[in-house]
């Protein structure tokens, strides 16, 4: 065997995948950049329906171009109570069909201008400062390499026709009866698994048929095998997840080994057969080129129907079972409390790093439960203050609620952070900004409905009281910060910039309550109807609640887009 020609392969083979995987890389994530905000769209219309289910994960797969990224994605909604296990099947269907646009982009007859497309597509990325173009740059660079890698490979492959010891080991495997078409269905899952991608192997398997290293019927039957070695990649994502995550990955896994169990018993008599009448030519077909080099013009094209016809066909298949796919799951993986399983403060999922746009849906959720739980807080303080009572598990409750909200705020910036580490485009930036802010209003919210309680505490603790107006003024602020809040609430799970504006004005007008209420009870201290030590509490409240004013203002100015 000729040492220096494996080598030379090998390396060119590797050099070649490498760039294909980045080009991979760059144009999932450029397209996720220009269509960031179609892609929350399109996930947010995610339902039970499971047809809706599966035009969502098509379309979604269409974005993304990369399964494996969408099955992941869908992993980390379902482990973030974002997505129920219905939906998430039949996305998850929607997204196996969605990913067979990768393999009919590789059939167009371009892979020769690859590196010019690369090296163009650079330029825009690179140079121009609107964010839309650089993302599309990066979109067609990525495109460029996905070609110029394929191309790699193909070039790659050819000298191994020389050696007849690769020949021979790729005879070994040919898909020539139903054990030769399980052999392949087992190297194609295992080279999958491996590169994690089927797009990849796919384009491997073009490449290695494109030279006629494998013949269609073998190149076929590694396609069906790539199909199960994909999902391995959901699988590992799991791996610690919440137990409904655990049955998504579970779903996708039994989805695609049934649907190949089943289509591999009529693959080799009818339906790579009817493939090729689908394409109008024998796949196999060898056409010598002017330069004496052989070709293969109809293999690829082919390859491409056989992924794409084997997951439509498996979709309508499972489509009407998918409810029953979940109950089985269900059984598969009961409910027990596992490793995994451990409550989090919040459901934020670093598996959603890989598209930012449905990350800042998480984290916006996130933000929402600060929201309604500042909300609690008030609500409970208005308890307490009606009352006049002391009510031990109520105020708990609130003390509880501000510190679980401090931990939360913390994981939010933490999530947020590691999401700016990606190619993230400015309107993303921009929100992630917002919503950090947004997280250190809520929590400092939280600390001063906090410090009102304290001071109550305070007051009864050392048998003091205020006079009955003064009491009646807290009432009645409490419940002013809390329609405000309730508000601007309101404004920030709408994420309705005009709305938020049309609510500045209100802050001011509870300035304006809190100078009256301070100047009443200055005339009542000077009266001697309160004394020095209970005036001093009355004025930290006054100062808790319009600091609470201060940071819901804060809030409803970043929804306007203020500051």
């Amino acid at each position: 065997m000729n040492n220096e020609l494996v080598l030379s392969v090998v390396s060119t083979v590797l050099g070649g995948l490498g760039i294909f995987l980045l080009g991979m890389k760059y144009m999932s994530e450029g397209l996720q950049a220009v269509s960031g905000e179609r892609l929350r769209k399109i996930i947010t219309v995610a339902t039970d329906n499971r047809i809706m289910g599966m035009l969502v994960g098509l379309s979604v797969t269409c974005v993304i171009q990369s399964s494996s990224i969408t099955t992941v994605m869908v992993v980390g909604l379902v482990n973030s109570a974002m997505m129920t296990l219905t939906q998430a099947i039949g996305v998850i269907f929607g997204a196996n069909i969605g990913t067979t646009i990768t393999a009919w982009i590789l059939t167009l007859k371009i892979s020769q201008y690859g590196l010019p497309l690369l090296g163009l597509a650079a330029f825009f990325f690179l140079f121009p400062k609107n964010e839309r173009v650089r993302y599309t740059g990066m979109s067609i660079m990525g495109i460029g390499m996905i070609f110029f890698g394929l191309e790699l490979m193909t070039a790659g492959f050819k000298p191994l026709r020389a050696l007849p010891e690769f020949v021979q080991w790729f005879h070994s495997f040919e898909a020539t009866s139903y054990l030769g078409v399980m052999k392949c269905v087992a190297v194609g899952c295992i080279l999958t698994m491996i590169v994690q991608s089927s797009s990849a192997t796919v384009g491997i398997t073009m490449g290695l048929a494109s030279t006629g290293m494998i013949n269609f019927e073998t190149a076929g039957a590694l396609v069906l095998g790539e199909n199960i070695g994909t999902t391995i990649t959901a699988w590992l994502a799991s791996l610690g997840a919440s137990t409904n995550a655990k049955r998504a990955a579970y779903a996708h896994i039994f989805f695609n080994a049934l649907g190949v169990a089943w289509i591999t018993t009529i693959a080799l008599h009818f339906y790579f057969p009817l493939i090729g009448r689908f394409i109008g030519h024998d796949p196999n077909t060898l056409v010598v080129l002017e330069n004496g080099e052989p070709s293969y013009p109809y293999i690829m094209a082919s390859i491409a129907a056989v992924h794409t016809g084997f997951n439509v066909a498996n979709t309508l298949l499972f489509l009407p079972f998918v409810r029953q796919l979940a109950r089985f799951v269900s059984l598969l993986v009961p409910d027990k409390q596992v490793e995994g399983d451990v409550p989090h403060l919040t459901h934020l999922d670093v598996r959603i790093f890989d598209t930012p746009a449905i990350g800042i849906m998480q984290s916006h959720k996130q933000i929402l439960f600060m929201a309604d739980s500042n909300e609690t807080m008030l609500e409970k303080l208005a308890v307490v203050l009606e009352s006049g009572k002391p009510d031990e598990e109520m105020e708990q409750a609130i003390f509880h609620c501000e510190r679980v909200l401090d931990d939360v705020q913390k994981e939010i910036m933490l999530f947020l952070g590691e999401l700016l580490g990606g190619q993230v485009p400015h309107e993303i930036t921009g929100k992630v900004r917002g919503q950090m802010r947004m997280a250190d209003e809520y929590e400092s919210v939280s600390d001063y409905a906090a410090s009102v309680l304290k001071g109550m505490r305070k007051l009864r603790t050392n048998k003091l009281r205020f006079a009955p107006e003064g009491h009646d003024e807290f009432k009645k602020l409490n419940r002013l910060v809390l329609d405000y809040l309730r508000q601007v609430n309101a404004s920030v799970r709408a994420e309705d910039p005009s709305a938020a504006r049309a609510l500045l004005p209100g802050s001011t007008e509870i300035s304006r309550v809190i100078k009256e209420f301070r100047h009443n009870h200055i005339s009542r201290l000077t009266a001697g109807k309160v004394t020095p030590l209970s005036s001093l509490v009355y004025t930290d409240l006054l100062n808790s609640y319009r600091r609470i004013n201060d940071h819901t203002l804060n809030i409803a100015e970043v929804v306007a887009g203020e500051k």
